[in-house]
């Protein structure tokens, strides 16, 4: 059953990303990349990463991806600005990614695999916490007050004159 879960989470994440690319509508690849960023997170749950998991949903699919959608929302009165247009260069980004994916096979198939049996870790948050809390205290605060003082210059300036 875990395999069966595994291949449909992989290939949702892979397919909702092929969405957020090759899709001309930015509301669409946005929501497309609330799966792709999902899918991550289950994989990463799969590598019995679950801080990480943990992780990747507060800050990129409550943080990045909600910035992204709120960009979209503030700039769609833009009416001079054309948002979507095609690429010029699709058909050579087409083939170095088709070579590239020719090299990542043969790479794949001809390298030693060694197969053991996986191990569960024990605790993979309570080291983290641990850190953040001692040793990286004062850089996490700092980022922490960058960050509000960041979101607090946006608000300043989507305001405008008014």
């Amino acid at each position: 059953m875990a395999d069966i879960v595994f291949w449909v989470i992989s290939a949702l994440t892979v397919m909702s990303a092929a969405f957020v690319v090759l899709n001309n509508q930015l509301v669409y690849s946005a929501v497309a990349l609330l799966f792709t960023l999902f899918g991550t997170a289950g994989l990463y749950v799969f590598l019995w990463a679950d801080f990480i998991a943990g992780i990747q949903i507060l800050v990129y699919v409550g943080g990045i991806l909600v910035l992204v959608i709120f960009g979209i929302m503030l700039t769609n009165k833009i009416k001079s600005v054309r948002i979507s247009h095609k690429s010029m260069q699709q058909g050579v980004g087409g083939v170095v990614i088709f070579w590239f994916f020719i090299f990542l096979f043969l790479a794949l198939t001809k390298a030693p695999w060694v197969v053991t049996d996986a191990v569960e870790p024990v605790g993979t948050v309570r080291g983290i916490g641990v850190l953040l809390l001692t040793d990286y205290l004062l850089p996490f605060e700092i980022i922490s007050v960058l960050l509000l003082g960041a979101l607090i210059g946006a608000a300043v300036l989507s305001r405008g004159d008014s």
